[in-house]
């Protein structure tokens, strides 16, 4: 079932994780371009027990679609879980060298989760997502890619009329109580970070537009 609400969504990339946006340097990128990833369990700073796998449920299709092999993150998790590793933090904490030799990806998506879910006020509420990330060469330890997706929606958008303001506020309460309104800005929020025309991934081996990337060149 489709809810439409009255809300607008702010998407905004910072690739460089820094507030000046300084031009990204793809050159390590280029040297060390990976044919496959794995995205390990995120890191998670909220209180959102759930956030790191509605975030999984989110990654693979853009990565795949921007020409990446992404090894599939539930069974990547589980593997993890079965080898003695429970938590995110023992999951990231693991060698290079061990993921290599074991699952025998080109590169490693480390992401933190540093925002989650719904801020409510009198009348309004709004809907945060933000993740930080980075991809490190397996064989080298270099970092490839570092990045930092926002999304935000805001039931108050277009509307002045407090009473109005007031319904929308409670209905998307009740929307929140049996859906998770993070999973479509994350779905989003994923999509800019990769697809960002001057700070998102270079277009991996099996795109067919990978040889006519040009960014930072």
């Amino acid at each position: 079932m489709n809810l439409h609400l009255p809300a607008v969504t702010t998407l905004v990339m910072l690739a460089s994780g820094c507030a000046t946006l300084t031009p990204p340097d793809y050159r390590p990128y280029r040297a060390h371009l990976p044919r496959s990833i794995v995205v390990l369990p995120p890191l998670n700073e909220t209180t959102d027990v759930n956030a790191p796998y509605v975030y999984l449920s989110t990654v693979t299709r853009p990565l795949a679609e921007c020409g990446y092999y992404v090894f599939p993150v539930a069974a990547v998790d589980a593997f993890m879980k079965e080898n003695g590793l429970p938590t995110a933090g023992e999951m990231q904490g693991v060698s290079l060298d061990k993921i290599r030799d074991v699952l025998g990806a080109d590169a490693v998506l480390y992401v933190t989760i540093e925002g989650w879910g719904q801020k409510y006020r009198v009348v309004s509420s709004d809907t945060v997502v933000k993740a930080r990330a980075h991809l490190v060469d397996v064989i080298t330890g270099t970092t490839l890619w570092t990045g930092t997706a926002f999304a935000q929606q805001s039931s108050a958008a277009g509307q002045s009329d407090p009473i109005a303001m007031l319904i929308t506020a409670l209905f998307v309460q009740i929307v929140s109580s049996i859906t998770d309104p993070a999973h479509d800005l994350v779905r989003d929020a994923n999509g800019v970070m990769v697809f960002d025309q001057r700070r998102g991934f270079l277009m991996g081996s099996h795109h067919p537009r990978c040889d006519a990337d040009t960014r930072g060149r």
